[in-house]
């Protein structure tokens, strides 16, 4: 434990620490009560250079549950602001989290940045973001409690991990913890805490916050600091900033042509909760798709759908014109619709090569995205299952043909099928070979919210196991998993009545 603390750096704070009052805020944490740790994720510890045995350790509950009375922690909170279903809503800012330091981890396996879209040579390291979630009050909390609870803690610590799992850049979690804190939400609720970790915590929204506020020496600034940090190569560009949102923008593509893919619905996808690195930040009101329908809303505070599954990609641009407007103190109008204007084909693309792969096919041809389309109308129109029917199409074949069982109009599976069998034909790959591709790229698992609410409940009764099964699950959900084989196959109905708020 001593190592992990003694690791950390404090380059946010010694670069704003002249201006804290405008980029963060020193805080303190407030402990939990009697705390104990529900799950660590031993896997990112060794890949972030951390001793697994030091995560169940007395030492680190302390310090993991806010107490950082024995060791050299100095928390802020950030700030920054942001559009809130489409409405400035000004201030905001880290409320319930703290970020205790930064770690070096070494440039290499799967937890490190890949590089750039733009070509360059990555660092032979990387600082990730140690942020406590649900550690008590900061000035950002606007009079709320800076509390999490252990609901809403068990989803994100298990989504963000659930994410990784999918191969799709998002935040992770190191470790939860749950307490004999009470937290009054609608009703009475223990706190727990999230050991949140990031390459960056910076925002759309970071960005939008010294803009409105007719700061432009801050929004170059926080650019320069971002480029430092993440791609020093470009540090002494002339175009460093049109890299840098170049990079923010095809990065989001390929991110929610991902989340497309998988059927994930972020639920609540505010310029706040949006990566300046394109990685999946904030897991509230998720949701994955059970039968496929793109008119999904999992967000139940989400009264006119703009979140909804269809809409991510169209609300990524909407978001990324406000990071845009955002940066005209740093670029021309034309650079930055010049780059706005990448975002489409980029998604596309993304998209494409995805959804071929997850059909078998090798590359991509004219006719591909018809053909894939036109899958996803049927299973559409027959209220088929997304993630179940994508995993059993890896067995299709001309011999075994009994996907179209999940379809209610067999006979319109029967010609598409006819068109798919006939694209199969066309590439030099065996049915053995095909299917292997396949289970690589079509999860067997994914976090529905039963399984969610499964794992919550034993885990108030104070039965953890379900969250640490899941999270084994979850962290390679294409493996079969003979031990989860109940979260293979169709939600039970009572599934259906699961409903998630921004308060979840």
């Amino acid at each position: 434990m001593t190592f992990f603390i003694d690791r950390l750096e404090h380059t946010y704070f010694e670069s704003f620490k002249e201006q804290e009052d405008s980029h963060f805020s020193p805080v303190m944490a407030s402990r939990l009560l009697d705390p104990v740790v529900v799950s660590s994720n031993k896997l990112l510890a060794e890949e972030l250079g951390i001793d697994p045995d030091n995560l169940d350790s007395p030492e680190m509950l302390e310090v993991m549950s806010g107490n950082f009375m024995t060791a050299n922690i100095k928390p802020i909170a950030l700030v920054y602001s942001g559009h809130q279903f489409g409405v400035w809503a000004g201030q905001l800012g880290d409320g319930r989290a703290m970020t205790l330091g930064e770690l070096p981890v070494a440039n290499r396996g799967p937890v490190a940045n890949r590089g750039p879209v733009v070509d360059g040579v990555t660092s032979s390291r990387e600082l990730w973001d140690i942020q406590l979630k649900g550690a008590g009050p900061t000035p950002y909390s606007r009079f709320a409690d800076g509390r999490a609870v252990l609901r809403s803690s068990i989803r994100e610590y298990l989504c963000s991990e659930a994410m990784h799992g999918l191969g799709i850049a998002t935040t992770r979690a190191l470790s939860l913890v749950d307490s004999k804190t009470a937290v009054y939400r609608e009703e009475v609720e223990s706190g727990a805490t999230v050991c949140r970790v990031a390459r960056s915590h910076i925002r759309f929204g970071s960005f939008e916050h010294f803009h409105y506020r007719n700061q432009p020496e801050s929004v170059r600034d926080l650019a320069d600091y971002v480029v430092q940090r993440h791609f020093p190569q470009w540090v002494e560009d002339q175009d460093r900033y049109l890299k840098l949102f170049k990079n923010t923008v095809f990065k989001t593509a390929k991110m929610i042509a991902q989340w497309q893919s998988v059927g994930f619905n972020h639920g609540v996808m505010n310029t706040d909760n949006m990566s300046i690195l394109g990685d999946t930040l904030d897991f509230g009101p998720f949701g994955f798709l059970d039968s496929y329908d793109p008119e999904f809303i999992c967000n139940h505070s989400d009264t006119n759908g703009r979140y909804s599954f269809k809409n991510q990609p169209s609300v990524g641009l909407w978001n990324l014109n406000a990071l845009a407007t955002s940066l005209t103190s740093l670029l021309s109008s034309d650079e930055l619709i010049d780059v706005l204007k990448q975002y489409e084909p980029e998604f596309l693309n993304q998209f494409r090569a995805i959804m071929v792969s997850k059909l078998g096919l090798e590359k991509y041809q004219a006719g591909d995205e018809l053909l894939s389309n036109e899958l996803l109308d049927l299973m559409q129109m027959n209220n088929v299952d997304y993630t179940i029917l994508f995993r059993s199409l890896c067995d299709f074949n001309e011999a075994n043909q009994t996907v179209r069982d999940q379809f209610i109009d067999r006979e319109a599976f029967d010609q598409w099928a006819v068109k798919y069998l006939a694209r199969l034909g066309q590439q030099d790959l065996s049915d053995a070979d095909r299917r292997d591709n396949m289970r690589a790229v079509n999860p067997k698992y994914v976090l529905r919210n039963y399984m969610a609410q499964a794992a919550i409940e034993k885990a108030q009764a104070g039965d953890y196991s379900e969250v640490n099964l899941l999270l084994k699950v979850l962290q390679s959900p294409c493996k079969e998993h003979p031990e989860a084989q109940q979260y293979a196959g169709l939600p039970p109905d009572w599934a259906a009545k699961i409903s998630v708020s921004c308060s979840s």
